[in-house]
């Protein structure tokens, strides 16, 4: 179902604005130059495989897109290996084994700086948890899955600092 919603680049160009920011169907119209029941129409699509959620507001219904169902869409499209370490390996000594990583070195510390040449900030779960643990001091104890997730810059926040003179 989501893959059939995706099959238009309407659709695509839809869920790509409503990742920007929230729209009313007439607003997503408007922004890609299609008719108000146009626009409702692939609206229903996206809404059906639950791609797209609406607020309602009075008369007014607000899209934004369902980034949780996307992204596990795209899990699908991810790397899986399987390796065989010594117990007690670091994090970083688990991904040296992995091709397409990329690990620097500063000082005595380590750090993930690249998968497949797409460098960024990462972070890592183990089994499905966060741990407070830094990546390359964190221990593999036991089997478990890790998972790399690249962290995409997002402004949430701006925040103007300015300092008072004088006590």
């Amino acid at each position: 179902m989501i893959f059939r919603a995706l099959s238009s680049k309407t659709r695509i160009e839809m869920a790509k604005l409503l990742m920007k920011s929230d729209y009313h169907v007439s607003g997503l119209a408007r922004a890609l130059s299609i008719s108000v029941p146009v626009a409702a129409k692939h609206v229903r699509i996206l809404e059906d495989a639950e791609l797209v959620e609406s607020k309602i507001f009075g008369r007014t219904h607000v899209l934004r897109v369902n980034k949780e169902k996307l992204y596990e869409a795209m899990d699908a499209f991810g790397e899986e290996y399987g390796i065989e370490v010594q117990k007690g390996a670091s994090i970083i000594e688990v991904l040296k084994e992995v091709a397409g990583v990329g690990i620097n070195k500063m000082g005595d510390k380590e750090f993930l700086v690249s998968i497949d040449d797409e460098e960024g900030f990462y972070v890592y779960e183990v089994d499905g948890e966060l741990p407070d643990t830094p990546i390359n001091e964190y221990k593999m104890e036991k089997d478990g899955e890790i998972e790399i997730k690249r962290l995409i810059p997002v402004l949430k926040k701006r925040v103007k600092v300015k300092i008072k003179d004088g006590a």
